[in-house]
């Protein structure tokens, strides 16, 4: 099978179609902050599908509310050609504040949450709570047949916490997906002035920017 044909029955998406044995994969992680309105995280996702973008994970919460702000965490893979596309096509979109590539900036955190239920009984349930103990997870919940756990770290902590739960019995994940921070004095924030006059020329100016890249579009 030649690389189109691979593409063509979903093997890899479009973005890596002709990635070759010599470039390197990278994972990043995105930090982007946006306008909280309607249609906006559709946008985000229609981005990354519609160019066979990767997603591992994506997380979205409202992180000021005077200013309507929200802040998308998106951790990605790709090739370094592929990874700068990716944040040129984020800061394009008209809701788009500010995008942060908080792995090419250097050291940061990233925290991942899971909550984990376990079936077992009897020895089971001892070891459950020693291997719980180890990995600093928390009792959410408990049964005469089931615990609940839960646990926050690197995804690669989690992941280890619930492959040795699979081994005890059978499992349930619910996983909030990464959010992530630059360590340091730097700020993922908006800088735009508070004054709502301003706030509304601004939405005025973001919403002309939208309506001549749509003209743009049909010439």
């Amino acid at each position: 099978m030649n690389k189109r044909q691979a593409s063509v029955a979903g093997h890899p998406p479009a973005a890596y179609t002709f990635v070759t044995q010599s470039d390197q994969i990278e994972r990043h992680t995105f930090a982007v902050l946006v306008d909280n309105e309607p249609g906006v995280l559709a946008r985000v996702i229609g981005l990354f599908s519609g160019r066979g973008y990767n997603i591992e994970s994506l997380t979205v919460s409202e992180v000021h509310h005077t200013k309507s702000l929200s802040r998308i965490t998106v951790v990605t893979t790709g090739t370094p050609m592929v990874i700068e596309q990716i944040k040129h096509q984020l800061d394009r979109l008209v809701p788009v504040h500010q995008v942060r590539d908080l792995t090419a900036e250097g050291d940061h955190i990233e925290k991942d949450l899971a909550l984990v239920k376990v079936i077992g009984a009897g020895q089971e349930r001892h070891e459950a709570l020693r291997i719980a103990d180890i990995f600093g997870a928390k009792v959410a919940d408990t049964t005469i047949e089931s615990f609940v756990f839960v646990i926050t770290g690197s995804a690669k902590k989690i992941d280890s916490f619930i492959d040795l739960m699979g081994g005890l019995g059978n499992v349930e994940v619910a996983r909030s997906g990464i959010v992530a921070m630059s360590r340091g004095a730097g700020l993922v924030a908006s800088t735009e002035p508070t004054s709502p006059a301003l706030s509304g020329a601004k939405k005025t100016s973001l919403t002309k920017q939208a309506s001549n890249k749509k003209g743009k579009g049909r010439k």
